[in-house]
């Protein structure tokens, strides 16, 4: 049964392919990192999440958000699905039900999103804590052709079609999420700044990333669980 329910706009995946064993390494025992033709992956997504709402609920609500993610399998065997490093969000009371009812890693961070000229400006900054580094991402995108599923098979569909997540808490829990296959467009994007590297440990990447883009997905999730 669906928890929740909500809608995901003008979404901007930005992936680097990265060393397996660095990003093991910053993962439970109990994940394994998922690789496309030897390369683990480190990926930005920036969107925003609307009418985010509980089953039922004539009331939703809605933030933008940006994540840095990885890919990961259980180690003992088990369906692919997205690991957060970090995940910043504009809502405090979205970050407090994600972290207490997900076990989430959400921060709050002051965003900015508007759309010009068919063009994405999007802003997020998240001070330093005791307990936390700054964390800063500052990009434009712009969609370019037509929406496209992704090949099966594909490094695309790699990266984009993931439908569960684990936490990294003991015990591992498992969320699962359901969504019709992603409309993928080709993006001109430009990222002035990403520090969200930085701040969960990691070096940055070198070279540019790999983007993908798309326009607006619904999405429902269903109660999390405890990885068996």
């Amino acid at each position: 049964m669906d928890l929740l329910s909500m809608r995901w706009r003008d979404t901007l995946f930005a992936h680097w392919p990265v060393d397996p064993e660095l990003v093991q390494s910053h993962l439970p025992d109990q994940l394994s990192v998922a690789t496309y033709d030897g390369d683990a992956w480190l990926g930005v997504v920036s969107f925003d999440m609307v009418d985010i709402r509980p089953r039922g609920s004539p009331l939703g609500l809605s933030f933008p958000e940006v994540n840095l993610r990885t890919y990961v399998e259980p180690a003992d065997g088990g369906e692919k699905g997205v690991y957060f490093f970090t995940l910043e969000a504009a809502d405090r009371l979205g970050v407090l039900t994600a972290r207490m009812g997900f076990r989430l890693a959400y921060h709050h961070a002051t965003m900015s999103v508007q759309s010009r000229d068919g063009a994405i400006d999007f802003q997020s900054y998240r001070p330093a804590s005791r307990d936390s580094p700054a964390a800063h991402f500052d990009a434009t995108y712009r969609p370019v052709g037509e929406p496209e599923q992704p090949e099966p098979g594909s490094l695309t569909e790699f990266l984009v079609e993931n439908y569960r997540f684990y936490t990294d808490e003991w015990p591992i829990v498992v969320g699962i999420i359901d969504h019709d296959p992603w409309p993928i467009q080709d993006v001109d994007a430009e990222i002035r700044a990403n520090t969200l590297f930085e701040a969960c440990g990691f070096d940055h990447p070198g070279g540019d990333p790999l983007v993908h883009y798309a326009r607006e997905i619904d999405v429902t999730a269903e109660p999390p669980a405890i990885l068996r």
